[in-house]
């Protein structure tokens, strides 16, 4: 243990800093509690217990407003990737911003419809195993676009579509074979990958779907991976697509869209923090230039970039304990809550929720663990944290994307309650589970 001036700690306005925070009627002494907008995270945790989601209103409208502000000057559409987290109240709070959305698969499309029906008409489906069922919702729902990842899919879908008598608009997902550098789960755009059409083999593929009265070509599709922070990747795709909607055209074909996809990263790291309104822009700009004079509209994907910054993951101390010099603190979140870093190898930050208002602050090297069965259950390993007690407040930071959509029930773990922030307003979005709620499904 070790002495060290008082930090604190990463700021991210406006969803979550440290604020004073008086109790009591006299308002005597204060701490320095995390906040959420204007509502301390203690206050939420003695209202809905933990574990405990908790996103910012103001961060999400703030990031969406960013990129679209990054892109006015071109033609577009964001289309909010509902897989990053997909809240009824969060799809909601995005639609009345004028958001569309990216959907994968029939149950985020459901979703969507439930949290704005008029948004079908700005919904773009992607993913490379769409069933019959989900493609027949989708045309039903008359959805903007396809977004096709295989000839097959192709020929499913104009099947659907004659069925319906309808016509399917669609976009070929290519793979432009573009390395990008991110974790090789969450990388999608080279040729060993499952996702999208080999680039040189796209132009044959539109002219044969031309011929099928029951398709309508309408665009191009493209996406490189995910929590990428080097921009340049995107405009070395988006070169390869300009490119490849020349030829299109020289071929006959009326491509009006061009699907840029997602996988704008963030920073997990408070070194790594840059000014998100300039990273968007030099993003955008990249995105742009090859297409400036193409009269294209654009679509982009984004849901790490605008959710994941909006959320923590707040957790109590259960237990202390030293295993020889090896220091554990044991907390009552676990990897069925956030599985990024037992999956991935994630790091994201942990801060307490309270911390001391005197000078000096003593800080532990620690693993961070859950209560499941699996040594793999850790949130940090040897990770250097202000020196917490059993029954303290942790934050874990930047789990507004990719946190509660794959939390399971792993050990017959209920899922936390999720709670949106605005201001001073606090709303529960999703209850917590009871151990009931997982037993009535089972015969």
């Amino acid at each position: 243990m070790k002495p060290r001036s008082q930090n604190p700690g990463p700021e991210r306005p406006p969803g979550f800093t440290y604020q004073r925070f008086r109790r009591g009627i006299l308002r005597r002494g204060s701490d320095l509690v995390l906040h959420c907008d204007r509502v301390a995270l203690t206050e939420l945790c003695e209202r809905y217990g933990t574990p405990l989601y908790v996103y910012s209103a103001s961060m999400i409208r703030q990031r969406y407003q960013a990129l679209d502000t990054a892109f006015r000057g071109f033609p577009h559409t964001i289309c909010y990737s509902v897989k990053a987290n997909s809240n009824l109240s969060i799809l909601r709070l995005l639609a009345r911003q004028g958001c569309g959305f990216d959907v994968v698969s029939g149950g985020e499309l459901e979703r969507v419809l439930a949290a704005e029906r008029k948004a079908a008409r700005k919904v773009v489906f992607s993913g490379v195993g769409k069933t019959r069922e989900e493609i027949t919702a989708a045309l039903k729902a008359r959805i903007l676009l396809f977004n096709v990842e295989s000839e097959s899919e192709l020929w499913t879908l104009a099947e659907c579509a004659a069925q319906l008598r309808t016509t399917a608009p669609v976009a070929l997902r290519v793979n432009p074979d573009v390395a990008a550098e991110t974790h090789p789960y969450i990388s999608t755009g080279l040729h060993k990958h499952k996702f999208g059409i080999p680039i040189g083999d796209a132009r044959q593929l539109y002219a044969k779907a031309s011929g099928a009265r029951d398709l309508k070509i309408a665009g191009v599709s493209v996406h490189i991976g995910s929590q990428i922070t080097e921009v340049a990747p995107f405009g070395e795709a988006m070169t390869r697509v300009a490119n490849l909607v020349n030829e299109l055209r020289r071929d006959g074909h009326r491509i009006s869209y061009v699907d840029a996809g997602g996988g704008l990263g963030i920073a997990y790291e408070k070194q790594d923090f840059v000014d998100f309104s300039r990273y968007v822009t030099e993003y955008a700009r990249l995105i742009v230039q090859p297409l400036r004079k193409l009269d294209l509209h654009l679509l982009l994907e984004p849901g790490r970039a605008i959710a994941g910054p909006a959320g923590v993951l707040l957790t109590s101390v259960l237990y202390r304990k030293t295993n020889d010099r090896k220091q554990f603190v044991v907390v009552d979140a676990a990897m069925n809550d956030l599985i990024r870093p037992a999956l991935y190898g994630a790091y994201h930050e942990i801060v307490p929720v309270k911390q001391r208002a005197d000078s000096a602050v003593r800080f532990d090297t620690v693993d961070v663990v859950g209560p499941v069965c699996e040594t793999g259950d850790f949130f940090a390993r040897d990770r250097e944290l202000s020196a917490v007690d059993e029954g303290d407040l942790l934050a874990i930071l930047d789990t507004g994307a990719y946190g509660m959509v794959l939390a399971s029930n792993y050990n017959t773990r209920t899922r936390p309650a999720e709670v949106l922030v605005d201001g001073k307003d606090t709303r529960l979005i999703r209850r917590r589970e009871k151990v009931a709620d997982l037993l009535r499904a089972e015969l």
